[in-house]
């Protein structure tokens, strides 16, 4: 925690809050720390239990996500409240354990829209990765309902799995992209010159340019 503490730079905080993220530790500084630390499990349980964001990060890189029972990455994921240790949790360590699917389906419909969020991260990583089983037309029904309304991170995960059926999907692709010009979703959003808009029509077209060599 002191050599965290010795991380902070305030520039970094600054910038980390517009995000809604709570701590001033460079990233690249803190995986070279984890780098070093190598795997760590009970290191991380503790780490985690300091409820400190640069820690909990910290400790996201250094756990084994197999350990980690069910209802113990549940309840870490509700504890979970800014976006960067959300998004590490469900990509570093949920995504990586063997309850990943059970957690999809349970948090899937929760109630807390932030919860929800890390279903729909978990069911588009599906999508890109392992779609058989899945209904992807009763998932472009769900979007098509709910995007338009939903609070910014479910309403960010609903649409980059809009995006991700479309681009892999060509026998969807058509009724994705009508989608997402019709709740124009992000369509305004600021993205930086060299970057893909989170635009789903413009995110989907792009992937498939590149699919294609194009």
């Amino acid at each position: 925690m002191a050599e965290l503490a010795g991380l902070e730079d305030p520039k970094v905080r600054a910038v980390n809050a517009k995000h809604g993220d709570d701590h001033g530790v460079n990233l690249g500084k803190l995986r070279a720390l984890a780098k070093r630390l190598k795997t760590q499990q009970g290191l991380a349980c503790r780490l985690w239990g300091t409820g400190d964001s640069a820690a909990r990060l910290l400790a996201i890189l250094i756990c084994r996500p197999k350990a980690f029972e069910r209802d113990e990455l549940d309840g870490m994921l509700r504890e979970a409240r800014t976006p960067k240790v959300h998004d590490w949790l469900v990509n570093y360590g949920v995504k990586k354990s063997p309850h990943s699917e059970e957690l999809r389906l349970a948090w899937f419909a929760d109630p807390d829209p932030v919860v929800a969020s890390a279903g729909w991260a978990l069911t588009t990583e599906r999508v890109a990765k392992k779609p058989e089983g899945l209904d992807l037309a009763g998932l472009l029904d769900v979007v098509e309902a709910q995007m338009k309304d939903a609070p910014e991170r479910l309403q960010w995960a609903m649409n980059h799995c809009l995006a991700q059926i479309g681009s892999d999907h060509a026998e969807h692709r058509a009724r994705a992209v009508d989608i997402g010009e019709r709740l124009e979703v992000l369509k305004d959003y600021p993205t930086p010159a060299g970057c893909t808009s989170p635009f789903a029509p413009v995110w989907i077209s792009e992937i498939v340019r590149r699919q294609d060599g194009g």
